[in-house]
């Protein structure tokens, strides 16, 4: 095969395995995280049987103020996560909240009657799926479609490849 010919294969298989904290397709997890806490906080100030009566019914203390501090971090993170800005850093807090739902609302739920692992295995896909995005958008960064990838690039071009 002429050298000519390998090139435009190599440089396609490159782009193909290049590491995702370069690629603009960590928008979308970004979008699926943010938009989906961005949500969810806003609806624990506005619909109480998504804030503080669910978490009186978990068994929180101070049901109320909870709701709205977890609430409140769910609106700011999650609009920092869509946004691209400071990703890894809103990100922790993000997961110390799924971390705390997964244990609060599903792992009881192997021990109720007519539930059991298949029962929580279906509830918490959605509390599944974010806690791994999160811990993808941890490791990996926002991506380059992101006020982080600009930032970095408007400080050291040379060290942000896109």
């Amino acid at each position: 095969m002429e050298p000519e010919a390998q090139e435009p294969d190599r440089s396609r298989w490159l782009r193909m395995i290049r590491p995702a904290w370069h690629s603009r397709a960590v928008f979308f997890i970004r979008l699926a995280v943010g938009l989906i806490f961005f949500t969810q906080g806003i609806l624990k100030y506005i619909d109480p049987n998504l804030g503080a009566n669910r978490f009186t019914r978990i068994g929180f203390p101070y049901p109320h103020f909870t709701a709205h501090f977890v609430g409140t971090f769910e609106i700011v993170c999650g609009l920092l996560v869509l946004v691209g800005l400071v990703t890894r850093w809103a990100a922790i807090p993000l997961l110390i909240v799924i971390s705390t739902a997964i244990a609060t609302t599903k792992i009881p739920e192997l021990l109720r009657a007519n539930q059991g692992f298949w029962f929580m295995v279906s509830d918490a896909r959605t509390d599944f799926a974010m806690l791994m995005s999160l811990l993808f958008l941890l490791r990996a960064g926002a991506g380059s479609w992101s006020f982080d990838s600009r930032l970095v690039s408007s400080r050291a071009p040379d060290e942000n490849p896109q």
